[in-house]
């Protein structure tokens, strides 16, 4: 499944979706490899994004509201880390 952010695909590997007091949210769990890191970090330094899931008819504008990766020497070539994203829609 890819969720987009800000129309970056991101292939993830474990998605899960809430609803909490009327505002969406989602959780994310997704491989991030060494050639990769720079670009996907400068991407969720952003904090706010335009979110789309087309696999499940679903899109809100929304920002970070926890980040964990399972590693960060991602700059050595060759290493894959799993990030953890959750997103929460701002009103």
């Amino acid at each position: 499944m890819n969720v987009y952010l800000n129309d970056t695909p991101i292939s993830v590997k474990e998605y899960n979706e809430e609803n909490d007091k009327g505002k969406q949210s989602i959780a994310i769990r997704f491989d991030v490899t060494s050639e990769d890191y720079h670009e996907l970090t400068m991407l969720l330094y952003k904090a706010v994004f335009d979110i789309e899931v087309p696999e499940r008819n679903t899109a809100f504008r929304g920002e970070i509201q926890q980040y964990a990766a399972s590693i960060t020497n991602l700059y050595e070539p060759g290493q894959t880390g799993e990030f953890f994203v959750r997103l929460q829609e701002v009103i």
